[in-house]
């Protein structure tokens, strides 16, 4: 993974255009550059895939063409031996070679080909045009601004808002043509609101199980196929443990790492995980009075998020990058996505199957720019490359082939993934219900005391350049009664909450946090042996 920046025509200045690869500094461990008239290149690269050679920008054997990539190709071995004999010959063991030799055979077709999770742009020197191409999820990000004479590409929004002019983003599955004086010319090559349609639907439990467990187990392969120790994000939920298990059988050398409150349950159950299977493991031990406002306006210039339950959860994850980053974890496996495809929320069972689905889909699409961004911004800006497995776009196709009914079931949600791996999870994770950390142990709640600042504080970094702060879906979708023509509605129609609608959230989270600073000072209620309060 890496930070890539571009500066494209003939006002391409190579004293701004250091500056805004500076900003991009923590997403590697080397910068490398290539200075043109009118084509300014670079790349802050963190070394994962044939380390000593893999140097970018990547030049074209005829020098015809230059590359500047982010991501990884995790079938690049297979694309490399089709391509060698095809007759191409190749100078280094790179999926980054592989990614322009792939251009250079089957032009725009070879999106099709790409199983990973990248953005690139890929420069046609003599005609100062560029190819962007971003993965199906968009796991990995893109984006561009323009001033006069000149198309600036960057990994991140904060490379770009220097300039003071709108910013535009590659989306998910897209890819196309851009220059310096002609609009952006994207279309896609994944339609993620079409996923699963004209496929037959797998109404049949045991077959549903069989697939569910064929595909992430091979997404989970793929992504462990390095020499490099492997961290898992390790929340001691069903997904992330999971992961732990199948690296700890595939990968010999891993580690797990879990943030949250020492005392809560989630802690509890992934230690108990961790020992369990003999892995090492790291907590990182946050309370709620760790969290302030310095915390705060830090998650937000990390993460450049626009909905504010996503800089919540971001408040908890910069630590744990942090952490992953002191032990020299450079690939990291985390659970997201899952619930996402697999029914890990109840709004997903409070509308019909037609609706569900719609709904699925509308979650999916906008991954890019909610939990996706937070877990690329947050790893990245402490040179951690972290691996989405159950988001492989195979094991998205099959997941919206599967009906609501084998997604929740006995009242238990994520009923398939349970079913598919129930010889391999522990009971006590098997049967353990879905209690997000930051909720049960209180960081959630203690961040919510700051969301009336979130929206200036990303102003002040000028994150606004692309999009402002907005309501959470989620609530937008509750107080919709779950009808998601009106959340979409009532979404473009008032973006941002009220100056009421922030009080009352505030007075709820100062009462929580109330609680256990009255329960300090009036200190432990004494009872009768029945349990019964004693008098005075």
């Amino acid at each position: 993974m890496c930070g890539i920046t571009l500066s494209i025509g003939p006002e391409a200045d190579p004293a701004i255009f250091r500056g805004m690869l500076a900003t991009l500094e923590p997403r590697g461990e080397v910068t490398e550059t290539r200075y043109e008239n009118g084509l300014l290149t670079g790349v802050r690269r963190l070394r994962v895939v044939d380390r000593d050679r893999a140097v970018q920008p990547w030049v074209s054997d005829d020098e015809a063409w230059v590359l500047c990539y982010n991501g990884e190709v995790f079938n690049h071995d297979e694309l490399r031996a089709e391509l060698t004999a095809l007759g191409h010959r190749f100078r280094s063991l790179s999926d980054t070679e592989v990614v322009l030799a792939a251009y250079l055979w089957w032009g725009e077709g070879m999106v099709s080909r790409l199983r990973g999770e990248y953005a690139f742009a890929i420069v046609e020197r003599a005609s100062g045009r560029v190819y962007l191409v971003r993965d199906p999820l968009g796991v990995k990000p893109l984006y561009w601004t323009r001033t006069p004479g000149c198309l600036h590409v960057a990994s991140e929004v904060k490379a770009l808002v220097g300039f003071g002019t709108p910013i535009g983003e590659v989306p998910p599955g897209h890819h196309g043509w851009a220059d310096p004086d002609l609009p952006v010319r994207l279309r896609p090559y994944v339609d993620l609101l079409a996923l699963g349609d004209g496929l037959p639907p797998v109404d049949d439990p045991d077959e549903a199980a069989l697939l569910v467990r064929a595909a992430l187990t091979d997404s989970i392969r793929r992504r462990v196929d390095t020499d490099l120790t492997v961290g898992v994000v390790l929340s001691g939920g069903l997904d992330s443990s999971l992961a732990l298990l199948h690296v700890r059988e595939m990968h010999p050398d891993c580690v797990a790492v879990t943030v949250g409150v020492p005392e809560s349950p989630d802690v509890a159950y992934a230690r108990r995980l961790a020992r369990d299977l003999g892995v090492p493991h790291v907590v990182v031990e946050l309370r709620p009075r760790d969290i302030r406002l310095a915390e705060i306006r830090e998650a937000i210039r990390v993460s450049e998020l626009t909905e504010y339950g996503d800089i919540i959860n971001a408040v908890v994850s910069v630590p744990l990058f942090r952490r992953m980053h002191e032990l020299g974890v450079k690939v990291v496996l985390t659970g997201d996505g899952s619930d996402e495809l697999f029914g890990g929320y109840p709004m997903y069972h409070q509308v019909g199957p037609e609706a569900a689905r719609r709904l699925f889909l509308h979650k999916i699409r906008n991954l890019f720019r909610t939990e996706l961004q937070r877990v690329d911004r947050t790893s990245m800006a402490y040179g951690v490359e972290a691996r989405v497995p159950f988001l492989d776009l195979s094991v998205v196709e099959l997941a919206m082939r599967l009906p609501v009914g084998l997604k929740m079931r006995d009242g238990q949600e994520k009923w398939i993934v349970r079913r598919a791996f129930a010889d391999l999870l522990p009971d006590y994770i098997r049967r353990r219900p879905k209690n997000p950390m930051s909720y049960s142990s209180g960081l959630h709640e203690r961040a919510r005391l700051y969301k009336p600042l979130f929206a200036r504080l990303h102003r002040s970094f000028r994150y606004d350049l692309l999009e402002p702060v907005r309501r959470d879906f989620d609530s937008v979708l509750t107080r919709c009664g779950n009808d998601l023509d009106r959340a979409l509605a009532a979404g473009r129609a008032r973006p941002d909450y009220t100056i009421l609608e922030h009080a009352r959230d505030l007075v709820g989270a100062a009462k929580w946090n109330a609680v256990p600073v009255v329960r300090r000072l009036v200190g432990p209620r004494r009872t009768r042996g029945d349990g019964a309060p004693l008098p005075g």
